[in-house]
């Protein structure tokens, strides 16, 4: 009986981690009147462990095109996607935390080191959430499919997606951390530079991405943190070239990592090149 309990309680446990992720893509914990509040209330490990199942599916739908090759199926590569796709976001993010934390430092956001790892998390939440809704496509594309160029642009597209409205959602949370005139992820500032009127929630609850009407950040605010979205693109897109293969290409043996050469972008023009030459 107690293993029964404990068992349906860890499943309510895993459901919750859900639900919170539910809670972000439906804009429930990015309202300027709940980030004013409390700030981003999300718990860094629950949502971390969705992401990183979310990440491992969309690993078994990417890798899905080495089962289904001439050569044979190959199995590992199956294995091989499902890690490093987690591990592909989370290295990022590792790379990318402490820019975005000076970034924020110099436009004077003044949001604590702890609220931009949570901001920094739900965004790869965002991203992974697309990403996993895109994964059956990816994987149908796999099994009706042998063009290994054409799959490899497609995962790059697929990828650019999801990574693009994960940072358009860290740009918009960022907009309204400052329109909710947030101290450190703490609550609201002592004083505000925004009238209170100005500071209202929308008559309407605004999604996670919708733009605040009548609120525009400074053109200097809005130039750094596009500058570091730049940045952020530019490392996941290199760290997915460091941790390549992801789909295994049909010609060679597996193998969980390939040798340091050339780069993501001149990699992407000669799968471009070939995929049209063929």
């Amino acid at each position: 009986m107690a293993y029964v309990e404990g068992e349906l309680k860890g499943g309510r446990n895993r459901l919750s981690w859900f639900r919170e992720l539910d809670r972000l893509l439906q804009g429930e914990l990015t309202g300027v009147s709940t980030l004013r509040a409390g700030g981003l209330e999300i718990s860094p490990g629950r949502l971390s462990a969705c992401i990183i199942v979310l990440g491992m599916v969309y690993g078994i739908c990417m890798g899905t095109f080495a089962l289904f090759r001439t050569e044979g199926p190959n199995l590992w590569q199956v294995v091989a996607s499902m890690i490093k796709v987690p591990l592909l976001f989370y290295l990022t993010l590792l790379v990318t935390l402490p820019s975005l934390y000076v970034f924020n430092a110099l436009v004077g956001s003044r949001l604590t080191l702890s609220m931009v790892v949570r901001l920094l998390v739900a965004s790869l939440g965002v991203m992974v959430a697309v990403l996993a809704s895109l994964g059956p496509i990816v994987a149908f594309f796999s099994v009706s499919t042998t063009s290994y160029p054409f799959m490899v642009l497609f995962n790059v597209v697929v990828f650019g997606i999801s990574g693009g409205l994960g940072l358009t959602f860290l740009l918009q949370t960022l907009h309204r951390l400052s329109v909710a005139g947030l101290r450190p992820g703490l609550g609201p500032r002592a004083e505000s530079a925004e009238p209170a009127t100005a500071a209202a929630e929308p008559p309407a609850p605004a999604g996670p991405l919708d733009p605040l009407e009548n609120r525009v950040l400074s053109g200097h605010v809005k130039t750094v943190f596009r500058l570091w979205v730049i940045v952020f693109g530019l490392v996941g897109a290199q760290m997915g070239w460091v941790l390549r293969p992801f789909i295994g290409k049909p010609e060679l043996p597996f193998t969980w990592f390939r040798g340091r050469e050339s780069n993501f972008f001149l990699a992407v023009l000669q799968t471009l090149a070939r995929l049209l030459s063929s």
